[in-house]
């Protein structure tokens, strides 16, 4: 299934109500709603079915009622019951995932992301490390010990979440405004100490993740010893969707083809191969003494080649942002103004 959270809207303007659950059809060209197609099959609502958060955290049970739903509706298309896509807007999967988790397990993006960064704020040593670099093969300034030991993570803003289609705030606090293209799973069944043979098990899905990142606000940060905040915690900055796409749509999630394209113009191409740490290691590590809760959110991290900072490209205002993940979609977003009091 391809699970979406939407609400519905005419001629782009929401008719109201609050957001309801549904799943993409025919190729993403129609919607079922999962609580009208419930009504039309069995003439009641189903309580598992109000929102992402309660059908994520109720289980097995009721992922195979939504399944039995978008069947029932795809064959019989009743009433009220199948939206086209143009009828709805769509929010991230899960507006509001109890936590963001975002790893860092492609040493790719590791190494091109260091000399990026030194290319910003260090010329010299940013020259020096590419050479470096290009005579051994491998960076001066390269991945710390503590990175090839286990998945490292930061913690991210849940009430910053936005969905494809979603207009991006511009921070006041930052001149270099960055995407990063990553997956991302919910998880769907809680575990502590969860065995990495276990851990798919765990998995609801996966989506695209834009951890949009202010580039020279993080810079700073880090400088502190203490991890990104401000920088990726501003509202708008965690782009998810446009899905949730159930592991059974998604095949193996460590071999999966990427796109980065901007205003149409395709920037990058890469893959989800290539991880340190594959994602049952992942949320072995994660869960080990602390519970994973059903619809919480984790990252792997940012693909090789998937970011600015890598390509020495910048987004500007008004760019519309498409980053696309074989077999979870396209992540869509506009790129909002500048505002006054930013950084240069």
């Amino acid at each position: 299934m391809r699970l979406v959270t939407f609400i519905r809207e005419s001629g782009g303007e929401s008719l109201g109500g609050r957001p309801r659950v549904g799943a993409m059809i025919d190729d993403g060209a129609a919607v079922v709603d999962l609580q009208a197609a419930a009504v039309a099959a069995g003439g009641c609502e189903r309580a598992d079915f109000a929102d992402m958060l309660v059908l994520l955290e109720a289980g097995p049970a009721a992922m195979d009622a939504a399944r039995a739903a978008v069947e029932f509706a795809t064959a019989q298309r009743p009433g009220g019951a199948v939206l086209s896509a143009g009828a709805v807007a769509l929010l991230s999967p899960l507006p509001r995932p109890r936590s963001i988790r975002d790893c860092m397990v492609y040493e790719r993006h590791v190494i091109d992301a260091t000399q990026g960064l030194l290319r910003l704020r260090s010329r010299p040593v940013a020259v020096i490390n590419g050479l470096w670099l290009r005579l051994f093969r491998r960076p001066l300034v390269g991945p710390p010990r503590a990175w090839r030991d286990r998945p490292i993570y930061y913690k991210g803003n849940p009430q910053a979440v936005v969905g494809t289609g979603a207009t991006i705030r511009w921070p006041s606090f930052s001149g270099r405004l960055d995407f990063e293209l990553e997956v991302g799973a919910f998880i769907g069944q809680a575990g502590r100490d969860i065995p990495a043979a276990e851990a798919m098990g765990h998995v609801a899905g996966f989506a695209i993740f834009n951890d949009f990142t202010a580039r020279d606000a993080q810079w700073d940060e880090m400088a502190g010893r203490l991890g990104p905040a401000a920088s990726k915690d501003f509202d708008t900055a965690n782009a998810i969707g446009p899905a949730l796409v159930t592991p059974d749509e998604v095949g193996d999630p460590h071999a999966l083809a990427t796109a980065v394209r901007v205003n149409g113009r395709l920037w990058s191409r890469g893959t989800t191969a290539g991880m340190r740490f594959d994602w049952p290691r992942i949320i072995a590590h994660l869960s080990r003494d602390q519970t994973l809760a059903a619809s919480d959110f984790i990252a792997a991290g940012t693909v090789a080649g998937g970011c600015g900072l890598e390509l020495n490209r910048w987004l500007s205002p008004g760019d519309v942002i498409e980053l696309e993940v074989e077999r979870l979609g396209v992540l869509r977003n506009t790129i909002g103004p500048r505002t006054v009091g930013q950084g240069a």
